[in-house]
């Protein structure tokens, strides 16, 4: 099959690019390489230096003729949504329209989102919180993914797209950026093998669903079939506080850094776990990597870039 992966040089894409390729499809991919890394798109796939908001996205389509595209380019920055909605609402809306106006003039039969169950919900009245949970989301990067949603279901009804939008948990894992505005794990894992102080946000007590970028992975395979359509939480349901990720990483990485802590993030909510008992139900899929082997697996990594630059 011709796979489109938009965010396909990134963090998740990048593991979903090599998902596919291996399993003998064709895989293209569209990324501008601001986030992402070129050395991280598999030597196999077709790679296209694109904003995906760029009128050239068209001659992509015009050459590869996808039947299926993964959407993870984004605008991902909650804080910087806060400072610059309109520039969020221009890469994370607009670009969702180009590319629905795409796959239907070019004829792709599904596309798969990448929503945000992180944020979507808002402040969550229960938890783990299913699908059928008011949607309240704090922060315009939040409102973007939500309204993505709306579109999605819009192209199905007046088009007949099929669609599948996935809400995802806190991915974490290898190749994640600890650089700017990244996953926490990411961000404490780089700073303790550095040497240097990372800095928690809040009081630390803010909960979060972490899910293994392994696992999402498989779930996008899951939600490729023809018969699977509609939204999807992706997560564990187990929450787990920014303090005891801090601990787990400093037993990991051998280090005596200190809790230290600073303001909190604006638009950042408290507590957050996902009930993805939806999707394990429609395709069997269940998240199969712990937070402890996730996280061995990810300062590994981290372990294994540093010893590479020097």
């Amino acid at each position: 099959m011709n796979i489109l992966v938009t965010g396909g040089a990134g963090f998740i894409g990048s593991h979903i690019v090599d998902q596919f390729v291996g399993e003998g499809h064709r895989v293209s991919v569209i990324d501008d390489l601001s986030t992402g890394k070129r050395k991280q798109v598999h030597r196999k796939a077709v790679f296209y230096k694109l904003d995906v908001c760029s009128p050239r996205v068209e001659k992509v389509f015009k050459k590869e003729r996808p039947l299926a595209i993964v959407h993870l380019a984004a605008q991902m920055n909650v804080r910087k949504s806060t400072e610059d909605p309109v520039f969020d609402a221009q890469v994370n809306i607009v670009g969702i329209l180009r590319l629905l106006e795409l796959a239907v003039r070019y004829g792709a039969r599904k596309i798969l989102f990448a929503s945000s169950g992180g944020t979507v919900y808002g402040e969550q009245e229960a938890f783990p919180a299913s699908e059928s949970h008011p949607t309240r989301p704090l922060s315009p990067y939040g409102i973007s993914k939500l309204t993505c949603e709306y579109y999605l279901e819009y192209y199905r009804h007046v088009a007949g797209l099929k669609y599948v939008a996935l809400r995802l948990a806190n991915v974490y894992g290898p190749r994640q950026n600890a650089d700017g505005e990244a996953g926490v794990v990411a961000i404490f894992t780089q700073q303790m093998l550095a040497g240097e102080q990372p800095r928690i946000n809040g009081n630390g007590l803010q909960t979060r669903d972490y899910v293994y970028v392994g696992d999402v992975v498989d779930a996008v395979r899951a939600a490729l079939d023809p018969s699977v359509e509609g939204i999807f939480n992706v997560g564990t349901g187990i929450e787990t506080t920014v303090n005891e990720i801090f601990t787990r990483l400093k037993e990991l990485t051998n280090t005596e850094c200190r809790e230290i802590y600073g303001p909190e993030k604006k638009g950042e909510q408290m507590r957050s776990a996902l009930d993805a008992g939806k999707l394990e139900k429609e395709t069997d899929w269940a998240p199969g990597v712990s937070l402890s082997e996730g996280l061995d697996e990810t300062v590994k990594f981290f372990q294994q870039q540093k010893r590479r630059r020097f």
